[in-house]
């Protein structure tokens, strides 16, 4: 632990670096067309509350909850050094019940940051320093709503109508940043991530919440260049430690760049195996070949211990200039991690450029068959034109559906019909925008065949920009 000098010496140096990082932020150009500012990505400017929403088709009766969804909505956006990962957050959501779709509402989260800029004032909690922006995830576990990042804020709750009610740190548990993609293991209700910090450069941390919402693990592991850890996944006997070669980069800091990270080939590329409940000295860590990896789709241990991953991959990340996720998507592969070998065998299970893997999730951490998938355009900011796709990883059988010209959906997650629906029956849902009427529908596909028309689509009269992840929140 630092000693109170040291936090001194940090602290003045921290200032003099963020001195220098504004100066130079200050010299861009403040009237450049930013790609994640422009187009679809424009921010909305107001919150609004939509009730009795029109609707094609039929909602099913089994859904009762709320569809949600984060994203970025700058308050006050500004080209100069933007990334899109360092937004506002704002959510989205939308009430279905009784074969309705009852409201669409649209939240900013209530950070100290948001009203030092004019926004909403924040609301109450704890808070690590002034770092509360919370952008990238909507999560419900232990009967709470949570909104989340990584790397720097604890996590936001939210209210029935998506009001922020509090900042959490799990009743004084959490002592460090948390995930923006935590994992619950459906076998014990435990919730799963692996943190980084973005002040600390040499520890990433294992951290378990239990069923009951308490932290109950928070175990350090020694690592270097403080690389960027957005996924982990877990098996019934290892959490897995995705040490990839994008790390904190002081030069990208120092530019005026708000998100300090970049795609760094001296980086030795490594995926650890660490016991549940093991200490890093037990990891085992297995090289691999240089990539990046966002998101799995699942993660589970065949019966001779070699370890299965499927996963979307990129070639590299932020390699290719400091406004938003770039680089080459290899598509979807299967990672073979072998624990006796310390090995990685990578298979390509499709090509085509894909993100935002979902299984079904009451298989998760465990041998699976179907995965949904957003297909990437061939040309575009990231997201644009593209299918959903699902897989039946035991036939190999993939589907597609594709919404049209002009429509841009985002991630789609898998409902299963019911609490004891077989494996992948039930429907995939999503945010689909029509880019040309500037619209968005909420998007209801059955799950098992693809190839069919939408079940049903919710009509929201504005555009919602794309975000990043979000979930079916079922009523209790």
């Amino acid at each position: 632990m630092a000693s109170a000098v040291e936090t001194a010496i940090r602290s003045v140096v921290t200032k003099g670096i963020t001195t220098v990082a504004g100066i130079n932020r200050s010299l861009k150009d403040k009237d450049r067309a930013h790609p994640f500012l422009t187009g679809i990505h424009t921010p909305m400017k107001d919150e609004r509350t939509i009730t009795d929403l029109p609707v094609t088709g039929t909602i099913p009766a089994e859904l009762a909850g709320r569809y949600v969804r984060i994203g970025p909505n700058p308050i006050n956006p500004d080209p100069r050094g933007h990334h899109w990962f360092i937004g506002d957050g704002m959510v989205h959501g939308v009430r279905l019940q009784g074969g309705k779709a009852l409201w669409y509402r649209n939240r900013y989260i209530r950070s100290m940051d948001l009203e030092a800029k004019g926004g909403p004032k924040a609301a109450p909690g704890p808070r690590r320093g002034r770092r509360d922006l919370i952008n990238t995830n909507v999560i419900q576990h232990n009967g709470k709503v949570l909104a989340i990042v990584e790397a720097g804020s604890f996590p936001a709750e939210l209210d029935e109508n998506l009001e922020t009610v509090a900042y959490t740190d799990f009743g004084g548990t959490l002592q460090m940043p948390f995930s923006a993609h935590p994992h619950e293991d459906p076998l014990t209700g435990e919730l799963h991530a692996i943190v980084y910090d973005g002040m600390t450069q040499d520890t990433v941390w294992h951290v378990v919440v239990s069923k009951d919402g308490q932290v109950v693990r928070q175990e350090p592991i020694p690592v270097q260049d403080g690389p960027s850890i957005h996924e982990c996944a877990i098996t019934q006997k290892y959490v897995l430690v995705f040490d990839l070669p994008v790390t904190f980069s002081m030069k990208a800091l120092i530019s005026g760049q708000q998100f300090p990270y970049s795609w760094n080939p001296e980086h030795k590329a490594r995926v650890g195996l660490m016991p549940r409940a093991g200490s890093a000295h037990q990891i085992v860590w297995c090289d691999i070949d240089p990539c990046y990896v966002f998101h799995v789709a699942n993660a589970y241990e065949r019966e001779d211990g070699v370890v299965i991953v499927d996963c979307s991959v990129h070639e590299t990340m932020f390699a290719g200039g400091p406004d938003g996720p770039n680089g080459k998507p290899l598509g979807m592969e299967r990672w073979e991690v072998d624990p006796a070998s310390s090995k990685v065998k990578r298979t390509t299970l499709d090509s085509t450029p894909q993100e935002f893997h979902r299984p079904d999730e009451r298989y998760f951490g465990q041998p699976y068959r179907y995965a949904w998938s957003l297909g990437l355009p061939e040309k575009a900011e990231f997201l644009g034109d593209a299918p959903i796709y699902r897989y039946d990883l035991q036939t190999g059988a993939r589907q597609a559906h594709d919404f049209g010209p002009g429509k841009v959906p985002g991630e789609f997650v898998f409902v299963p019909r019911s609490a004891d629906a077989p494996e992948g029956d039930g429907w995939v849902m999503g945010y689909v925008i029509d880019a040309v009427h500037e619209t968005t529908d909420l998007v209801i596909l059955d799950a098992s065949d693809m190839s069919l028309p939408p079940i049903a689509s919710v009509h929201i009269p504005h555009r919602i920009p794309p975000g990043f992840h979000g979930n079916w929140l079922a009523d209790a």
